[in-house]
């Protein structure tokens, strides 16, 4: 049963919707900003976002920035706005599928199931990853859960791509361009974004940039996750 949310400030349009991806057998999340969208994909996992782009504080197209700086869930644009060199540029930007209102709900319904397949198609090209362990790390990319040192970790989706990619290349310097590339998907970005994941990342592992234990950071290189250095006897 896909999971969905619906990011739409019009009532009546946001209702309409809730009411036929509910009657498709969607379970259906929806919000009215592009902020509480933020945080919902950074609290919930989603297999879709329907994203309208005339919302009240922030334009779609820059929320769609923002939500592929902490998620690859699959985005279908739905707004009024038929402009080509537009729609292009929303493709570009990381948009899945865009849909002009007014739309049909078969139509809407079209466009998920295709773009749902190819998401799993793209997620089913690789074998199933065995769990990565790098000190008291323990990450299980299948099941999307880590620990440390036997304690379940709280991370956002962001932060679990993160910590995987770094783990799988123990003691290794990674460039941020490398990161942005692997993890955020992006050939460009700004270096602010791995560094705000970066902190909050650190602040779960129970260290800090000037007390590091497993995340470096080598100032104009990159970032290396490795395991703590044995504590020498007192």
């Amino acid at each position: 049963m896909p999971s969905v949310l619906v990011v739409e400030d019009d009532q009546f349009v946001r209702s309409a919707l809730i009411r036929h991806l509910t009657e498709a057998s969607h379970t259906v999340r929806s919000v009215g900003t592009a902020l509480e969208a933020l945080r919902e994909v950074a609290h919930f996992r989603f297999d879709l976002v329907i994203l309208d782009l005339g919302l009240p504080d922030l334009d779609g197209s820059e929320a769609l920035k923002m939500l592929r700086g902490i998620t690859d869930v699959p985005v279908i644009i739905a707004t009024a706005r038929d402009d080509e060199s537009e729609i292009v540029r929303l493709l570009n930007d990381g948009a899945d599928d865009y849909l002009t209102k007014p739309f049909s709900v078969e139509h809407l319904s079209a466009r998920m199931a295709a773009v749902l397949r190819r998401a799993r198609s793209a997620g089913g090209e690789a074998p199933p990853p065995r769990v990565i362990r790098v000190g008291g790390l323990a990450i299980d990319p299948l099941r999307r859960q880590a620990e440390l040192d036997g304690t379940a970790l709280d991370l956002t989706r962001r932060e679990f791509d993160l910590l995987t990619f770094l783990a799988g290349r123990p003691g290794v310097v990674v460039p941020r361009k490398e990161l942005l590339a692997e993890v955020w998907q992006q050939s460009y970005g700004d270096d602010q974004t791995i560094d705000v994941h970066l902190s909050w990342l650190r602040r779960k592992l129970g260290e800090t940039a000037a007390r590091p234990r497993y995340l470096h950071t080598l100032r104009g290189v990159g970032v290396k996750l490795q395991p703590p250095a044995p504590e020498r006897p007192a």
